[in-house]
């Protein structure tokens, strides 16, 4: 199903506090089953149009060249001068927006193992983006990007280091593009500099991730090498003792490909509910489904022990937010990954929290009680305009801070 809308609210404000000259860049999000994109003036940070593809099925290609048709239609003065793309692994190589050619996507797909529900969906958009639109310069950002300031001790595992050298393990992280619009967009509305705050953001979506953000960088994140480590969310696992698929493998003769589906496709919420939809999960708990309350339990459990590891690794937090799909529309998840934090200095309004509504011209709230030590906010996530702007910097539209 294609949704358009054409907008005309202005985002307010974007990364950095950026002005930029006129540039219309053509925001590409490529999910495993649905494409996102918009159409953003980087003057104003204004969505000129925004175009959602769902339920994409098994024809990514088909649902990219409906959506590129619609662009297409624009009159001149309207049409993309640049393109970006998402893409969720930049392994090692690619930790600045990077502009796309037959040889930076050769190394990409190389690393397709790594993330394999996301980089290889991505690739297909963008060749099907390039050949339509192949005037203009087309260019990518990493989700594992903003988490290359980890240090050492966050980044490594503790295997030995020939082992980690030879088949390049450490970890990477994930959500990066959003993490970094959420810490940006918090102290925008707190009127502070980001570089003084703690920030924890939990990205709570299908796939889902907290990061503990020091000053403006990514100081730990709970995904690894590849999007699996972690948090429990919608059909992945999160974390597993590596021992259990030690006895998988050799007790229950999987190989390799059928635990990746297992960890990947068949765990989770859809593990144990039977479904990874939070809205189905939380109606079928409050009915009394053991299964739907045992997955409401386990999900929360897990987001509010990286909320705790995180405010103990930085000393402490000043802010905790909440983005991507549950995170902002989920009262009952916010509410409950948000109690019991009061030795932190959290104190909830219960009230303001159920009371919630973000949108475009609303994308941030504060749900915390007055006398809070930590700000507790729900943010909406905007990873296409955060592309956007960074596209618009790399090819030489200078920021002014």
């Amino acid at each position: 199903m294609l949704t358009s809308v054409d907008l005309n609210a202005v985002y307010k404000p974007g990364p950095e506090g950026g002005i930029f000259p006129v540039m219309r860049v053509l925001a590409l999000n490529c999910g495993s089953s649905s494409v996102k994109s918009a159409l953003i003036d980087t003057v104003q940070g204004r969505r000129m149009q925004e175009i959602h593809v769902d339920e994409v099925g098994g024809d990514l290609p088909a649902a990219v060249d409906k959506l590129l048709a619609s662009y297409r239609k624009l009159a001149s003065s309207q049409a993309p001068e640049a393109v970006v793309h998402r893409v969720v692994h930049g392994g090692e190589t690619f930790r600045d927006p990077t502009r796309l050619d037959d040889s930076v996507l050769a190394q990409i797909e190389q690393l397709n193992h790594l993330a394999p529900l996301h980089n290889p969906p991505a690739l297909a958009a963008i060749n099907r983006a390039r050949a339509d639109l192949p005037d203009v310069p087309h260019f990518a950002v990493f989700d594992t990007a903003f988490h290359a300031t980890l240090p050492d001790y966050a980044r490594e595992y503790a295997l030995p280091s020939d082992i980690r050298q030879r088949f390049g393990i450490r970890r990477f992280g994930f959500h990066g593009i959003n993490h970094a619009h959420v810490a940006h967009s918090v102290a925008a509305y707190l009127r502070a500099d980001v570089q003084t705050l703690r920030i924890i953001s939990c990205h709570l979506g299908n796939g889902a991730s907290v990061t503990a953000i020091d000053g403006g960088r990514s100081v730990d994140t709970s995904m690894g090498m590849t999007p699996l480590e972690g948090l429990v969310m919608g059909t992945r696992a999160g974390d597993v003792d590596p021992g259990v698929l030690l006895q998988l493998r050799r007790e229950g003769h999987l190989d390799a490909d059928q635990l990746d589906d297992l960890l990947n496709k068949r765990s989770g919420l859809k593990g144990l509910a039977g479904t990874n939809d939070v809205r189905e999960i939380e109606r079928r708990a409050n009915a009394g489904d053991e299964g739907c309350i045992l997955a409401i339990a386990m999900y929360v459990h897990r987001i509010r022990k990286y909320i705790g590891a995180y405010a103990a690794e930085m000393g402490g937090a000043d802010v905790i937010a909440f983005t991507a799909g549950v995170g902002e529309h989920s009262a009952l998840i916010r509410r409950r990954c948000s109690e019991r934090l009061e030795f932190m200095g959290v104190a909830l309004d219960v009230a303001s929290n159920d009371a919630l509504k973000l949108s475009s011209d609303h994308p941030l709230a504060a749900f915390n009680a007055a006398g809070s030590r930590v700000h507790l906010f729900a943010v909406r996530a905007d990873e296409e305009l955060s592309m956007a702007l960074a596209t618009a910097s790399a090819l030489g539209v200078n920021a002014k801070s």
